[in-house]
């Protein structure tokens, strides 16, 4: 190969795995669904749930978890789409810390 067709392939090899790096599999039929980030402020009520864009997220043990459903599957959220700082509306922690959804690891 060239140098030119080289540099080419690296450049296309490249942007397609940045791209990989923004979809996360979800178990739902054979679909790569992608996981919005959070906004950099999140504001809680009085449970650990937020909705956005369609998907449900859930705020336990510092982790962020995410669903097209409140009732799951659960998907952990990836790093880079939590955001920097959680509030709660009522200044505290306003819900049962034992409650547990079932997440997926993965």
């Amino acid at each position: 190969m060239t140098a030119k067709k080289n540099i080419m392939l690296a450049g296309l090899l490249s942007t397609g795995m940045l791209t990989g790096c923004l979809l996360v599999p979800e178990r739902h039929g054979e679909a790569m669904l992608l996981a919005p980030p959070l906004p950099p402020l999140v504001v809680l009520e009085t449970e650990p749930y937020y909705v956005q864009g369609g998907y449900h997220y859930h705020y336990q043990n510092d982790n962020w978890y995410y669903s097209r459903s409140r009732s799951g599957p659960w998907n952990n959220l990836p790093r880079d789409r939590y955001p920097r700082e959680v509030r709660y509306k009522d200044g505290g922690h306003g819900y049962d810390k034992g409650h547990k959804p079932e997440h997926r690891g993965r």
